[in-house]
């Protein structure tokens, strides 16, 4: 398979073969969060209807034994909660996908100041005034049945081989990950984009694909997991529906250069019909959303 980047619903892949992928690693929309895309989805059901059409499609295009690893968590939009994790947990188990793991994403301490939420106790030191501030996110693993292990050559295998230094001194083999988090304002290629950091594609891609394998983001954004399974030695596919982020992608992939990172494949870029029709849709949202906060910082 060619790398590609496909700028369509992921609801929809229809651009893939049954069982062409052997990882996903993505970062779905976060419910209408004020820090994605506020406002996106008309409600909560029709969020979790999304979801569950992508993981009807992943069911089909992702290889028998192989692993879907999604960067999720809970968010709190006006004061209510929504269980993310916990929703699209059963969501996958519906769809038949075993359960493997759950490993929580710590963030730094200091990356997150006292907001006004936490902060309400320091005006109110009085017991049921309490809420914490959120360091974590969730990195949920699924798995398409089982894994054949004696498929892989020996030969794949060495070459793939992981190193066990950087493993222990990592800790990788914990379930809680500390991880310093992409910072947008530090980041002009990341702005205004919710971005994962390059170490949580990079241990992934490691400890669940042999080199040459095709790794898939159904939720592209700026291209991460792409840029770091080419790093890898790994095949890389993209679907996104934000066609404004091509530019962002290719410049974050070389695209344009002559060589892509030191590898002399190149990128297939397809960008189908559908993508105007969400597009204008995904602008007029946003649109709206931007009104409204500049009419209230008027006030």
């Amino acid at each position: 398979m060619k790398n590609k980047l496909i700028f369509g619903d992921c609801q929809n892949m229809k651009e893939l073969e049954d069982n062409s992928v052997h990882l996903v690693v993505t970062s779905p929309p976060y419910f209408n969060a004020p820090f994605d895309y506020p406002d996106l989805f008309e409600s909560y059901e029709k969020y979790l209807n999304m979801m569950r059409n992508v993981a009807r499609e992943l069911k089909r295009v992702v290889d028998e034994g192989r692993i879907v690893a999604l960067v999720i968590d809970d968010v709190l939009i006006k004061g209510k909660r929504y269980p993310i994790v916990a929703d699209i947990t059963k969501i996958f188990i519906e769809e038949g996908f075993k359960y493997r793991d759950r490993i929580v994403w710590v963030k730094p301490e200091g990356y997150i100041r006292i907001s006004r939420r936490s902060g309400v106790l320091l005006q109110h030191p009085y017991p049921m005034y309490y809420y914490p501030d959120n360091l974590q996110e969730s990195i949920l693993i699924f798995q398409n049945g089982n894994f054949d292990y004696k498929k892989i050559p020996k030969e794949l295998k060495e070459e793939s081989k992981i190193d066990i230094e950087e493993y222990q001194k990592e800790k990788w083999y914990l379930n809680v990950w500390n991880i310093t988090n992409v910072l947008p304002i530090n980041n002009r290629l990341e702005k205004g984009i919710a971005a994962f950091p390059e170490e949580i594609p990079y241990r992934l891609i490691k400890l669940f694909s042999y080199k040459g394998e095709v790794v898939l983001d159904p939720f592209m954004g700026s291209g991460t997991t792409l840029k770091v399974a080419i790093q890898l030695g790994r095949k890389a596919v993209g679907y996104e529906i934000d066609i404004e982020l091509l530019d962002v992608v290719k410049k974050k992939l070389g695209i344009n250069q002559s060589k892509l990172m030191g590898n002399t494949e190149e990128f297939e870029i397809i960008i189908r019909e559908d993508v105007k029709h969400l597009r204008t849709k995904l602008q007029e949202k946003v649109k709206g959303v931007r009104s409204v906060t500049k009419s209230k910082n008027k006030k």
